[in-house]
């Protein structure tokens, strides 16, 4: 038995919507096996995946296949991740963790204050 790449992916609540993982697909965030895949790429129980998925990565081990999307508890069980993958993962999540937050910059709409600065400024009344 067989699935295909992006059913999988979205059956194991990888991604939200099978659109947004073929897109990722498409742009070259998933591997099976260490090779670039297509959306239509047939799985097997043992292919190794690795999926890059904003700043985190995923190593991925297929232990079961399934083309439904199931309860959280049950998409689990489709997959078991690296332990050095997870790791990593964690630590890069630590990391961005304390990065300051971003800081607004006064950019944007003017205050009252500088709206008649600036119609003083064209000579408007």
């Amino acid at each position: 038995m067989s699935t295909r790449l992006d059913k999988w992916l979205w059956a194991a609540r990888l991604f939200k919507t099978r659109a947004l993982a073929v897109e990722a697909i498409g742009g070259g965030k998933v591997q099976v096996n260490g090779a670039r895949a297509k959306r239509a790429k047939s799985l097997k129980v043992g292919d190794n995946i690795r999926v890059r998925h904003g700043p985190y990565e995923y190593q991925l081990t297929v232990r079961a296949l399934s083309e439904r999307r199931g309860p959280a508890a049950a998409a689990a069980l489709l997959y078991e991740e690296d332990a050095e993958g997870r790791r990593a993962r964690e630590a890069l999540a630590a990391q961005l963790r304390l990065l300051p937050a971003p800081v607004y910059r006064g950019k944007g709409r003017p205050t009252k204050k500088q709206r008649r600065e600036i119609e003083r400024w064209k000579g408007e009344p």
